[in-house]
C-alpha cells in the first residue's frame, strides 16, 4: 500500500504545474534590479529629449538673427521675456516645453551678436531645464545647457 501511495504522490507532483515561491520571488527580485538601474537612465533620456526643443528653439532664432542682420546690419534686442517675435518671426507658443524666450544684444560695434535663451515651462516636466546661445557676427556659436543632466 506504501508503494501505491507513493506512486500516487510521483504521478501528481508530474502533472503539477507551475512556479514555486522561491521562483517568483527572484524573478521579483531580478526586475527590481533592472528598474532601478534602468529608470535613471530613461529620465536621463527624456530630459535630453526635451533639450532638443530647446535647441530647436533657438537654433531657429539664431537664423532669423541672421536674416535680420542682413537686411539691417544689426541684430534685434527684444530685451525681454516672449513667446512670439514678429520681427524675428519665431513663435514658441506652440511648443510643449520651452514657451517662452529672450534675445539681447551683447558684443560691440566691431564684433557684434546676440544671446538667445530659453527657460523650460514651470507647469511641463522641463521645469529646471534652460539652454542659451551666445552669437557674434564672427565666430561660431556657444550653446551652454543647464538641467539636463539632473
Amino acid at each position: 500500500m506504501l508503494k501505491k501511495i507513493k506512486k500516487k504522490e510521483r504521478k501528481q507532483m508530474k502533472r503539477a504545474k507551475g512556479f514555486t515561491l522561491v521562483e517568483l520571488v527572484i524573478v521579483i527580485v531580478i526586475v527590481g534590479i533592472l528598474s532601478i538601474v534602468a529608470v535613471p537612465i530613461y529620465r536621463g533620456y527624456t530630459r535630453k529629449a526635451m533639450g532638443t526643443e530647446a535647441k530647436s528653439l533657438l537654433g531657429s532664432i539664431q537664423t532669423a538673427q541672421k536674416v535680420y542682420y542682413a537686411e539691417y546690419a544689426t541684430f534685434l534686442n527684444l530685451g525681454t521675456e516672449s513667446s512670439f517675435s514678429e520681427a524675428l518671426d519665431v513663435d514658441a507658443r506652440s511648443n510643449k516645453y520651452f514657451k517662452t524666450f529672450k534675445v539681447t544684444t551683447i558684443g560691440d560695434a566691431t564684433n557684434p551678436g546676440f544671446q538667445a535663451e530659453t527657460t523650460g515651462d514651470d507647469n511641463s516636466a522641463a521645469s529646471g531645464i534652460s539652454m542659451t546661445l551666445k552669437a557674434y557676427k564672427s565666430g561660431d556659436p556657444v550653446w551652454t545647457d543647464a538641467g539636463l543632466n539632473s
